[in-house]
C-alpha cells in the first residue's frame, strides 16, 4: 500500500519514525513533509498529501503539525477528503467505523512518538483497514 505523509517542523521527527515504522511493514510512502525542523507553513506541506489521496494516487494519508487542527481543517478542503484529528486509539478506531477517515491527522506537540506508534498506528490499525 502506498500512504502519502507530510508535516510541518513540529512533526518532522514523529514523520521520520511513522516513515521507518511502515517501511519496515512493507508499505511505500511518499513523504510531501518538510525535513527540517526550521519553520514552515503547515498548508504547503498538507495540500499535496490531501491531493494524492483525493486523487487516488495514494490509499491514505498520515498529515503532522503542532496541534493536528490546522492541519485537518486544511485537508478538509479537498474534495473527498475526511481527515480525523485522533489522540487515542479509540478516537482512531471511531474515526474510520463512523467517519469512513482516510488521512489520519496528529497533533505533534500533545504526545510522545512512542505513543503514536504503539497507540495510534500499531493498536489503532482499523483506521486504515488494519493495513498497519
Amino acid at each position: 500500500m502506498t500512504i502519502a505523509i507530510g508535516n510541518d517542523h513540529a512533526g518532522t521527527d514523529y514523520k521520520f519514525a511513522i516513515v521507518a515504522f511502515l517501511k519496515a511493514l512493507g508499505h511505500d510512502v511518499l513523504n510531501f513533509g518538510t525535513d527540517k525542523s526550521d519553520s514552515v507553513d503547515y498548508p504547503d506541506h498538507i495540500h499535496p498529501v490531501a491531493e494524492a489521496v483525493s486523487s487516488k494516487k495514494v490509499a491514505l494519508g498520515i498529515i503532522i503539525c503542532g496541534s493536528g487542527n490546522g492541519a485537518a481543517m486544511t485537508a478538509n478542503k479537498h474534495q473527498d477528503i475526511r481527515a480525523a484529528l485522533c489522540w487515542t486509539k479509540e478516537i482512531v478506531s471511531l474515526a474510520k467505523q463512523h467517519n469512513d477517515a482516510n488521512i489520519l491527522s496528529l497533533p505533534a506537540r500533545y504526545f510522545s512518538k512512542v505513543f503514536v506508534i504503539t497507540t495510534s498506528l500499531r493498536n489503532g490499525r482499523s483506521l486504515f483497514g488494519h493495513a498497519f
